[in-house]
């Protein structure tokens, strides 16, 4: 095991030294292979991870509807000031407890949180559709907040089952492709769904249950979503810690089980590979599975075999994980060390990056609701003008599901295309240049004739959608490629998902009451302006991010090294002599 904590140069010494005592050399001409994409744990995060954006963004379309129906206020002007508090109770108490998430994680491993978020969020969404007023609504989303630390422990999950850079581009818009499906099937769900005693009267009656409670038939809907996923997660969702993916894991076995009565025990062997491990106690484990041997890249350092003195293989020059010593290693890492300055203003641009994206979300709904004022007021251009679309739900509902269409594309064609021809880094800082002028047009398009605005909304979508399909998936990898190693991850991930959670809440809040002010004063536009002006700050701070060498280009670089230095494996030899690689 000291191999992995070696120089390149002591190693290569050393090996020569071995060689010339016992063996003959194999020349390795050609570079170290790309492990295998993780393309089946992925696609079992995804269904896992559906579930969640299908039930935030499901409220979207009703939400000020919703709040209207509360009563809280006769003041229609003062109904988006609400709607955000009820859009923002989830992220603040999310806020609250990420970071415990993420070093949870860090201990028990992944998956038992992952679980306990989609458990936590299947409970406040049933709890929000029996809501009877705003308090039970935002209780119950607070709940959800609570009980749901998934984004960082996701982020953490991706990273840890992708090693190398090259896979990073297709890895990282996996999370962002399902929200965007949840993002096309949420608002549809919830438009469409809600009040159904008005929307399907032949199918509900007002003295029934959904007639009582309006808004429950969509949450609903994401109860069941959610129940599957937790379902899904249980059976298939492998653990991807260091420390923790070897234990005994009775889901998967159940789920093992559950296939080869379904596909017959000769299919599941054949696809041995593809299905999780059988987990076996730590005392019958081998020191080096089959599977290692074929995924060398994948690997963790509990899983390694020990390399005969004699012996150099390719693999002790794996410094991906160190197993049980960089565990003991990052727990006793100073803070300092974990959250440096590259991987703090990561975490800052992120920060502000979901506090003017998240206000941009909850803005477009309540600015595509809201009625042109009753008293006009005269408008003095370029900045004093006041006026509404007056839509309704389903309206509202089609076009943020068109939203979430657009994004799906973006994400799968665009993304990976830029990232691989100028990089995360670049990438990041023009979306964080050009974020501002995306919060200057919007307000005016409520300026242009009835005939372009339907036109002039769809333009916004697709600008808006562009923009966070290139810009958080680049957050995403620098993020994690600046981590010093992934068990700290947990951490780190938890610390970046409780900063966006504090800021995905005060966004809307702070939005919907600039926007109550703006309508009141005639300036409808000043809470856009508002965002922009924090995108701003986004943008200087992107401009200061740089990408410090981290441990995926410490393990490319041993590889180009590793590639120009001679290296063997020893054979028995009649002669006892060795040949220089060539």
């Amino acid at each position: 095991m000291a191999s992995h904590h070696q120089s390149p140069t002591k190693h290569t010494m050393r090996t020569r030294r071995r060689n010339s005592m016992a063996g003959s050399e194999r020349s390795v001409g050609s570079k170290k292979p790309l492990p295998p994409y993780p393309s089946r744990q992925l696609t079992i995060l995804a269904l896992c991870r559906i579930c969640e954006p299908i039930a935030f963004m499901s409220i979207f379309p009703y939400i000020w509807h919703m709040v209207r129906d509360f009563k809280i206020t006769e003041d229609e002007s003062q109904i988006s000031f609400y709607a955000g508090m009820v859009t923002s109770a989830f992220t603040f108490a999310e806020f609250s407890t990420s970071f415990i998430w993420g070093r949870l994680s860090d201990k028990i491993g992944r998956k038992p949180v992952l679980l306990m978020g989609m458990t936590g969020t299947g409970i406040s969404v049933i709890m929000f559709g029996f809501a009877p007023n705003l308090w039970v609504a935002l209780g119950a989303r607070a709940l959800g907040g609570f009980l749901n630390g998934n984004i960082g422990v996701l982020q953490t999950t991706v990273a840890e089952l992708v090693t190398v850079k090259a896979h990073q581009p297709k890895a990282y818009t996996v999370m962002p492709l399902v929200w965007c499906i949840g993002s096309i099937v949420g608002p549809m769900i919830g438009g469409w769904l809600a009040k159904p005693v008005e929307g399907f009267p032949g199918c509900f009656s007002r003295d029934g249950i959904f007639g009582t409670f309006p808004y429950l038939l969509p949450n609903l809907f994401s109860a069941i979503c959610v129940f599957i996923g937790v379902i899904v997660g249980l059976l298939f969702l492998e653990e991807t810690h260091a420390e923790r993916k070897h234990r005994h894991d009775p889901g998967i076995e159940l789920g093992r089980s559950l296939m080869s009565r379904i596909w017959g025990s000769e299919k599941v062997e054949e696809n041995k590979g593809k299905l999780p491990a059988k987990a076996v106690p730590e005392e019958e484990r081998p020191l080096l599975s089959e599977n290692d041997e074929l995924l060398p890249g994948y690997r963790t350092g509990s899983a390694r075999s020990l390399s005969p003195p004699d012996t150099v293989s390719e693999e002790s020059l794996d410094l991906e994980e160190g197993g049980g010593l960089e565990l003991a290693e990052a727990e006793r890492a100073p803070a300092g060390k974990v959250f440096s300055r590259a991987v703090i203003m990561v975490i800052i641009s992120y920060g502000i990056l979901a506090f003017h994206t998240m206000a941009f979300d909850s803005l477009l709904p309540v600015f595509l609701s809201t009625s042109p004022p009753a008293t006009e007021i005269p408008a003095k251009l370029p900045f004093k003008f006041a006026d509404g679309f007056g839509w309704d739900t389903q309206t509202i509902g089609f076009i943020l599901s068109v939203q979430g269409v657009y994004s799906l594309a973006s994400t799968r064609l665009l993304f990976p295309f830029v990232a691989n021809k100028i990089g995360a880094l670049r990438l990041f800082k023009i979306m964080s240049v050009l974020y501002p002028l995306l919060y200057l047009f919007t307000p005016y398009i409520v300026l242009l004739p009835d005939s372009l605005r339907k036109l002039s909304v769809y333009g916004i979508v697709v600008w808006k959608m562009t923009f966070s399909t290139l810009a958080y998936p680049s957050n995403a990898i620098l993020l994690a490629n600046s981590a010093p190693t992934t068990l700290t991850l947990g951490s780190i991930n938890g610390a970046a998902a409780m900063t966006a959670s504090l800021c995905r809440a005060l966004g809307p809040i702070i939005s919907g009451f600039f926007y109550t002010q703006g309508m009141e004063s005639g300036y409808s536009g000043l809470s856009w302006w508002v965002a922009g002006l924090v995108a701003v700050m986004g943008a200087w701070v992107g401009l200061q991010i740089t990408e410090p060498k981290g441990r995926m280009d410490e393990k490319e670089d041993m590889d180009e090294t590793t590639e120009d230095e001679p290296r063997t494996t020893t054979t028995p030899n009649k002669d006892d002599r060795t040949r220089p690689s060539p």
